[in-house]
């Protein structure tokens, strides 16, 4: 009964016309912010807390929840339309995205990744509100050795986005693993590879890498190719259509959701990982016509809900044991401590009336991104119109400010450049570069933590084959590395029965 009442209050304390406000301009604002490579969640809420001195706590927690939501969905845009991701998580909505644009159903591919995002967040919303004291504790039960299975179960989903060549899928996975060794050593603080610079030291940024790999070869091919997409291709697929078509997507929204929240509660994982999970996973269930990787929209929902139901699940363990699991949920976690908010158990018996307040405003501005979304993409999607000479030069500039304001270091604009040459001639040479992304972001995480490991076991590697948790994701990597085994003599079998046929 104190659940229902606390939410009949929280209720009450959002659903007042300043609240309101707030809600709507954060999710306009989340979704800007998330549109222009290089910015993010995490960026615009820090940049927000100064101004928030002065709210009402509620007020400022309905503008968070919306910057959050809305920047989650906002990172997208440009991954479909430019194949630039706006957000680290955004890596798996390229895969399906830019081709389906290539195709001329910009809008389609639009629409599915607003209605998934939606999907997933307010699935989020609503396990932050009814599940956040056993999830929490579930989270409480992962240690190094855990974190280090899920790094390389992350890994092993890189198979899945190799292409052709497997040969050229670890090339780019070994170039990616050098790269996130670049810098300080977390565990002995020593440097690596930094060849003296101390800009280096910091390693390379994941969002200057991103940027660099994403955002600079297509720039480059619009010069080169002076690629046009007619306005007739960017309208295709009509809206009295859409309503059927997106049922057809919620047994990969339901699906997606699961991940999502399951990764999200996990700390340190992140929406990056459930998106790519959730797209391999969509993947491994195709069905015959599906065309992953090549413009299926079944790729994009499962992508954008799986990387949208990470958002309000991040926050469970923050908001109920005070251990944030992401740096958004570090930030948000300084916005309530900035209000008085301290979190923990105690946030919930003391100033109950806010935290489910903010906790319905995450579901609320869930809702909130659908008509924010269906008003913008009229107007993202006129980008495509422009001339690729003047088109290829924007994405170039805006890109560079996107990078620059990450770190106000020109630095950072200059590695971004080079990336972008050295992914512009992975693409020439058929070397995919999302294998190159994913190991930078996973692979100093399970180095770190494998270390970690054995420094707390005292180098005994039976830590790693001790619980439950540890078991589960093992079996989990077994499966993984016999499921393309299982598929190729799959596909044998059925050549060798269709020649038997023929004959």
């Amino acid at each position: 009964m104190d659940i229902l009442t606390h939410l009949a209050d929280g209720f009450a304390n959002v659903l007042t016309p300043t609240v309101v406000l707030a809600m709507f301009g954060g999710t306009i604002m989340g979704v800007l912010i998330g549109a222009l490579p290089g910015l993010s969640a995490t960026m615009g809420i820090a940049v927000l807390i100064p101004f928030t001195f002065g709210m009402q706590p509620l007020i400022a927690l309905g503008l968070v929840a919306g910057i959050y939501n809305g920047a989650m969905y906002g990172g997208s845009i440009p991954a479909i339309l430019l194949r630039i991701p706006g957000t680290p998580a955004g890596i798996a909505t390229v895969f399906d995205g830019y081709p389906m644009t290539r195709q001329g159903r910009a809008r389609l591919a639009l629409r599915v990744s607003l209605y998934s995002s939606a999907f997933g967040s307010f699935v989020s919303a609503l396990c932050l509100i009814l599940l956040s004291p056993p999830l929490a504790a579930l989270a409480l039960k992962f240690g190094p050795a855990q974190f280090f299975w899920l790094a390389i179960f992350g890994m092993l989903c890189i198979t899945s986005v190799l292409g052709g060549s497997l040969s050229k899928g670890m090339i780019a996975t070994c170039a990616g693993l050098l790269m996130g060794l670049v810098g300080i050593d977390q565990i002995t603080g020593a440097e690596r590879y930094t060849f003296g610079a101390p800009y280096m030291l910091s390693g390379f940024s994941i969002i200057v890498v991103l940027t660099g790999l994403y955002a600079i070869p297509p720039a480059l091919e619009l010069v080169e190719k002076a690629l046009r997409v007619s306005g007739n291709d960017l309208v295709t697929g009509k809206q009295a259509d859409d309503a059927f078509f997106m049922r057809s997507l919620l047994p990969v929204w339901l699906r997606s959701s699961v991940i999502g929240v399951i990764v999200g509660i996990m700390p340190g994982a992140g929406g990056n990982i459930a998106a790519v999970i959730s797209w391999n996973e969509a993947r491994r269930r195709a069905k015959e016509g599906d065309r992953y990787g090549d413009g299926e929209p079944k790729g994009i929902a499962a992508a954008e809900c799986a990387n949208n139901a990470d958002t309000a699940a991040t926050l469970i363990p923050a908001l109920t044991l005070g251990v944030p699991g992401s740096a958004v949920a570090a930030v948000i976690m300084g916005v309530l401590l900035v209000h008085g908010l301290r979190p923990g158990p105690a946030l919930f018996r003391e100033t109950a009336e806010i935290t489910y307040g903010f906790m319905i405003a995450m579901g609320i501005t869930a809702l909130m991104m659908i008509p924010v979304g269906l008003f913008g993409s009229r107007l993202f999607i006129n980008a495509l119109r422009l001339p690729p000479l003047l088109l290829a030069p924007g994405i170039v500039v805006l890109t560079s400010i996107g990078v620059y304001t990450v770190g106000n270091s020109i630095l950072d604009v200059w590695t971004m450049l080079i990336v972008g040459l050295v992914g512009y001639a992975m693409e020439k040479l058929q070397i995919p570069t999302a294998p190159a992304v994913l190991a930078v972001i996973l692979g100093p995480m399970a180095e770190s933590e494998l270390r970690r490991a054995l420094l707390i076991s005292g180098d005994d590697p039976a830590i790693f084959f001790t619980g439950v948790v540890n078991w589960v994701f093992i079996l989990l990597i077994a499966v993984m590395l016999a499921l393309p085994f299982l598929n190729r003599r799959g596909k044998r079998h059925n050549m060798i029965e269709n020649e038997k046929v023929e004959t």
